[in-house]
């Protein structure tokens, strides 16, 4: 609980700098570009799935009876993996367009694609939110109990008659929701990667240590795809344990699993906020205000005290 409080305050603080930062230069009058509209929808993603999987965490403790009721518990579990898919969908939309964006194609389909990516690029937000939730309004009536068996004692009966997701729809909502995302975010890595590679080796050829601002944003961006694709990859491999049931529950592989699924979403908003100047520059500014607010409380609590 303690882990899922920190990572939950972790994760609305450090997504509410995303939104906050784009909102204020939309008020300002600045345009949102392609990529702080989908860092925008990322955000409040995360925060919709921080959210939900604290609720379902604290009901399946407090109020277990009511948690695995039929309802409530497809309720709940269907509210939790729309923001889900809709996370790594979202995350495939970025990669997809810092790849278009920095990569220089040659191909025809490519390029008229690259040309015409920033007016692609709310239909194709669209399309992940329908997507998203096609595969998770299923969920609802996927969910199916083992008969209670009479023999076996009262704790083992509850745990047969937990409700269960039937194979057919963890298998299709994975690998449409999840493997399928893995699958774009890794090619997108790795044209990243080849055109980065493909640059330093032309710089290495002409004897050249000047890096050109795009050369820069091509690094930038293979490090924050990199990221993404790492922290995902572990994500998707804690959530096919947790869905096979590869570790006993309170077993430390269990307690491994629960930890990096708590931690995605802050931990996908601080490599964001790395991967954008103007994000980090946010958080730095937010971080000397929290630092000069705290500085002057506790010059404000030495003057009361030396006057009483």
């Amino acid at each position: 609980m303690a882990i899922l409080g920190a990572t939950t305050m972790m994760g609305i603080v450090t997504n509410s700098v995303i939104i906050v930062a784009n909102i204020i230069d939309k008020v300002k009058g600045k345009s949102l570009n392609p990529s702080d509209l989908i860092l925008v929808t990322l955000g409040l993603s995360n925060i919709t799935l921080q959210f939900t999987m604290t609720a379902n965490d604290f009901l399946s403790i407090l109020w277990s009876d009511l948690y695995f009721s039929d309802a409530v518990y497809a309720a709940l579990n269907t509210m939790m993996f729309f923001p889900t898919f809709s996370s790594f969908w979202f995350t495939v939309c970025l990669c997809v367009y810092y790849c278009l964006q920095i990569v220089i194609f040659t191909h025809p389909f490519l390029l008229r694609l690259k040309l015409g990516i920033s007016q692609l690029v709310p239909f194709l937000l669209a399309a992940s939110v329908f997507v998203s939730l096609v595969i998770s309004i299923p969920r609802i009536w996927s969910s199916y109990r083992d008969p209670p068996i009479s023999n076996l004692s009262s704790n083992q009966s509850f745990e047969i008659e937990m409700p269960k997701l039937s194979l057919l729809y963890v298998v299709s909502s994975n690998i449409i929701g999840c493997s399928l995302p893995l699958v774009f975010v890794g090619i997108s890595n790795c044209v990243l990667l080849k055109s980065l590679i493909s640059k330093s080796t032309m710089l290495e050829k002409n004897k050249s240590n000047v890096y050109s601002p795009r050369t820069e944003a091509r690094e930038q961006a293979a490090r924050t795809v990199g990221s993404l694709l790492l922290l995902y990859m572990c994500f998707y491999i804690s959530e096919i344990c947790m869905f096979a049931d590869v570790f006993p529950t309170n077993s430390p592989g269990f307690c491994t699993c629960l930890i990096v699924i708590y931690s995605f979403p802050p931990t996908q908003s601080v490599i964001l906020i790395f991967g954008s100047p103007k994000l980090k520059k946010a958080l730095l500014n937010l971080l000397c205000l929290l630092k000069k607010c705290t500085k002057e409380q506790k010059e404000t609590t030495k003057i009361v005290f030396i006057n009483f």
